[in-house]
């Protein structure tokens, strides 16, 4: 790829709506940051669009130029696969807009928007949609990887509710990716990453949410082999109105944690109950969490879902060093157990953490092949992830993030969800992540980028004809 002739960028920036960024403007340091602060890369421009058509200039633009080409909606990507250096990045952020159609349970999303933004639009008509356990997550990133969260053992996957995407494709083509128009190329955006084109807007079947039991179960962190021993059995049976991601971590000073177990090492539960909090079901589900040892904290209280979706934002805020990466599990065994033990108990910051996400309940109802998703048999999507603000601790996160995975990773189903890969990415890695599916991706890729264009991603190349 080569560089990008000045005047050529000018003539860029009179063809859109939005703003074209540069070094030499003011912004330009806060339009390339992203939510990771340990990726720093100098882009040409940053690239705010305001609409399809300002998408369509920018591929065309780029395509023509021969420059690197990264797309941005959250600005979440760990590896930081949305910013490049001397590219262009194409920014989806001016789009965040909601559609909701409440007699159709239906939402229209705009391609740059965060999971808050349609967390708030469904909410006020008693809606929601299965995403993530984070409002600041871009809407964008989180479905083309597949989507999980504290909706997913009731509702499925995010893409498992996604009914239509429109997609400008590498040659400029905007077409709408469904069921009945362009299904090959739908199939592969429901967990194929950004391989494909630029989504510019996302159609979403909605469900019946409002308020939800909320709870915060922990225990030290010696107790872990007892408490995830109970936790691999109960969930798993646990009716799929209930969700619960297990968690290793520090608890930070504020509520609703009490100011004695505060800076202390623990490991916990956070647990989402959609069935009516008034009825009383989710503390009496609870009295379980008893049997494996006496919790050093339990919180329980109904709230709005977008509450329980924004509720530990604050605590990883944009702009902290991250290191991370994910495995698949279908049971967690005696031998993961000592090392989430071993490891888990090594936390090196107070922020880092390690995560495991329920993904059984109604994601195993879909059929393996119906979408890209590989891992239909999984019950945890398993993440480790070193945080800390100090760019000095960078290579101390790093390090205790990649000998906690190398020592668990046996312990897996081989492959990852696509969006915790983190930097351990390869050609191996990706066909252990789509398995039997990888070889289809690689032929619609090769149907709409033949030349791979879109490749700051996950990449997965285009095969032969």
């Amino acid at each position: 790829m080569g560089g990008i002739n000045g005047t050529a960028l000018e003539g860029l920036r009179e063809a859109l709506r939005g703003p074209v960024i540069t070094a030499r403007d003011p912004g330009y340091d806060e339009a390339r940051s992203i939510y990771n602060a340990m990726i720093d890369r100098r882009p040409a421009a940053v690239v705010r669009c305001a609409d399809v058509a300002d998408v369509r200039a920018v591929v065309s633009f780029a395509k023509d130029a021969g420059v690197e080409l990264a797309v941005r909606g959250g600005g979440h990507s760990g590896p930081g696969l949305c910013l490049v250096d001397d590219g262009l990045v194409l920014d989806l952020s001016p789009m965040r807009w909601v559609r909701v159609e409440p007699g159709t349970r239906t939402a229209q999303v705009g391609g740059g928007c965060r999971m808050g933004d349609l967390d708030h639009a469904t909410h006020t008509f008693g809606l929601g949609v299965p995403s993530g356990v984070m409002s600041t997550t871009g809407v964008g990133g989180l479905t083309l990887g597949g989507g999980h969260g504290h909706l997913s053992r009731r509702y499925g996957l995010t893409i498992d509710n996604l009914l239509s995407a429109d997609v400008v494709l590498a040659d400029g083509t905007f077409v709408t990716a469904s069921g009945e128009e362009h299904p090959d190329l739908f199939w592969a955006l429901r967990g194929g990453g950004g391989n494909f084109g630029v989504v510019t807007s996302f159609t979403f079947r909605l469900h019946p949410v409002g308020s939800v039991g909320v709870a915060v179960t922990v225990w030290p962190v010696d107790r872990m082999p007892q408490v995830l021993r109970w936790y691999r059995e109960f969930l798993p049976a646990a009716p799929h109105d209930l969700n619960g991601f297990f968690a290793v971590f520090v608890i930070p000073p504020g509520p609703p944690f009490p100011e004695p177990i505060h800076g202390q090492k623990m490991c916990g539960v956070v647990w989402c109950h959609t069935g009516d909090p008034a009825a009383g079901r989710l503390e009496q589900m609870l009295t379980a969490v008893n049997e494996p040892a006496p919790p050093a904290f339990h919180f329980t209280a109904p709230m709005p879902y977008p509450a329980l979706q924004s509720m530990f934002d604050a605590l990883i805020p944009k702009g902290l060093q991250w290191y991370w990466r994910g495995d698949f599990f279908d049971t967690v065994s005696d031998a993961a157990v000592e090392v989430h033990h071993r490891h888990g108990g090594n936390i090196p910051t107070e922020l880092s953490l390690m995560h495991l996400y329920p993904v059984d309940g109604e994601v195993h109802q879909v059929d393996t092949d119906d979408t890209a998703w590989a891992y239909r048999d999984a019950v945890w999507s398993g993440v480790i992830a070193g945080i800390d603000p100090d760019p000095a601790n960078a290579e101390l996160i790093r390090q205790w993030c990649v000998e906690y995975w190398s020592d668990l990773h046996p312990h897996s189903m081989g492959g990852s969800y696509v969006n915790f890969i983190g930097d351990a990415q390869s050609g191996d890695r990706l066909r252990s992540t789509y398995r039997g599916h990888y070889d289809r991706l690689t032929a619609i890729k090769h149907t709409y980028d033949p030349y791979n264009f879109f490749h700051a991603n996950q990449n997965i190349p285009p095969g032969t004809a």
